[in-house]
């Protein structure tokens, strides 16, 4: 036993609670859907840091569904970009059934990705060439996303196939209004083919939990999609993904989600995990019922909601005092000639904690005087945090006041303040003591 089975154990407890729940029905308009074990239930989770776990039928093999939407809309802002993807799929709410003829007055654009209308246009736009076929790029993409290769059952691409005449009516509807931008026949022999890719619940929480990383796969640790791909796709999830129950599961669950009719649903903790769930029988919506409850319990008891806050107000700067009041290294004399602020910080700084650092600065320093910014603690600082530090730390010294950083990381890059780092001020084997109190002293004219 290791203290991470407590996660194990977590989606076993939901396992059990749930397993003996009896609503719902497998999906009987595929046939070869209706043949799926309707006691089978999986739960996995993957978390940042690539960490695997699982309970009940997570190793089940069974075919992706409207859960491909997501990952192959990935695909073509990936390779078209958003405003080309734009002009052919919206991406507002329905509000309507999966398989609802969804087209924008005027346009005839599907309303959104997630939906068969505009998963059937956004699988179309995937690019085909004969070096590389769409489906093949679509199979790869998502293999990449799985963290290994993904094939397709055909026997339940065969009976989509052999069933499928409502979304070849919306293929052929959508190309009479100039919106589909290949043949009809392919693109729904393409989109069927996409929905019957065989994965797990554990592939599946992997994919989502690759969402959550920003585009990284965080099992391989291959980035498959930027950032900024992953977040646009984390959006429509938010608002689209469970169709005309979008809403209630937003307000209820509060994570991006994703159904499909085989009993897959995933839902996305950004930068926190990825979790899935397998269970066949479906409610009205088309989503698995079992999966919905697990899910739903999880976000509840473990504060998952999207709108809850989980850092606590002043968790990244921990010190906010006077060099007076700290040990004077090496030798623990006090009494800087002059007061000096210190303001500490630590974590990841991103522009909520930047401008928690901001506002510590200004408000530290006795009668404005200089200030010690401590980063020692701190683990990164993004992109956006450090042009707002760089800026506020130009404006703190354009005022007249002073300032030096403890960086050990070089995290912050250069700034026109006293750095510890330099080896200029302090010995090289310097504590953090000695830094903070070496800076100090030089803010207060004493070296």
């Amino acid at each position: 036993m290791s203290a991470a089975d407590a996660v194990t154990d977590s989606l076993a407890g939901l396992r059990d609670r749930f397993a003996a729940v009896r609503e719902g029905r497998p999906a009987e308009y595929i046939p070869q859907l209706a043949l799926a074990d309707p006691d089978a239930f999986g739960l996995a989770l993957v978390s940042m840091d690539g960490h695997r776990y699982s309970a009940g039928e997570a190793e089940v093999p069974f075919t992706l569904q409207s859960v491909s939407k997501p990952f192959v809309y990935a695909l073509a802002l990936s390779a078209l970009g958003l405003d080309e993807v734009s002009r052919w799929v919206g991406a507002e709410p329905s509000g309507e059934a999966f398989n609802a003829i969804s087209l924008e007055p005027g346009t005839g654009r599907p309303a959104n990705a997630m939906v068969n209308a505009g998963a059937i246009v956004t699988t179309a736009l995937v690019p085909d060439t004969p070096d590389e076929p769409a489906f093949d790029r679509i199979l790869h993409c998502l293999g990449r996303f799985a963290g290994r290769g993904l094939d397709v059952d055909e026997e339940v691409f065969a009976s989509e196939s052999a069933t499928g005449d409502r979304n070849r009516a919306l293929a052929y509807l959508i190309r009479s209004t100039g919106t589909l931008p290949v043949d009809p026949v392919r693109a729904v022999d393409r989109y069927f083919r996409q929905c019957a890719i065989r994965v797990t619940a554990v592939d599946l929480a992997t994919m989502a939990a690759t969402l959550a990383y920003g585009g990284v796969n965080p099992v391989t640790r291959e980035r498959v999609v930027s950032a900024e791909v992953a977040a646009g796709v984390l959006a429509v999830m938010a608002t689209c993904g469970m169709y005309d129950g979008s809403g209630d599961w937003l307000l209820r669950v509060g994570l991006p989600a994703k159904s499909g009719v085989s009993g897959g649903l995933i839902a996305v903790g950004p930068a926190r995990f990825g979790v899935a769930t397998y269970s066949p029988p479906l409610d009205a919506t088309g989503g698995s019922v079992r999966g919905h409850a697990a899910l739903e319990a999880m976000s509840r008891r473990y504060g998952l909601h999207l709108m809850l806050n989980p850092a606590l107000p002043g968790s990244t700067v921990t010190l906010v005092t006077t060099a007076d009041d700290l040990p004077s290294a090496p030798s623990g004399e006090r009494g800087l000639r002059g007061r000096v602020g210190v303001v500490a910080a630590q974590g990841a700084i991103d522009f909520t904690a930047a401008e928690r650092v901001l506002y510590a600065l200004d408000e530290s320093g006795p009668d404005g005087g200089p200030v010690v910014l401590d980063l020692h603690d701190v683990t990164a600082i993004d992109s956006v945090a450090r042009g707002m530090l760089h800026n506020g730390l130009a404006r703190f010294t354009a005022d007249g006041r002073r300032a030096a950083v403890v960086d050990p990381k070089d995290l912050l890059g250069p700034v026109d303040a006293v750095r510890e780092r330099t080896g200029r001020d302090l010995p090289r084997h310097a504590t953090r003591e000695d830094a903070v109190a070496g800076c100090a002293r030089a803010l207060a004219g004493e070296d």
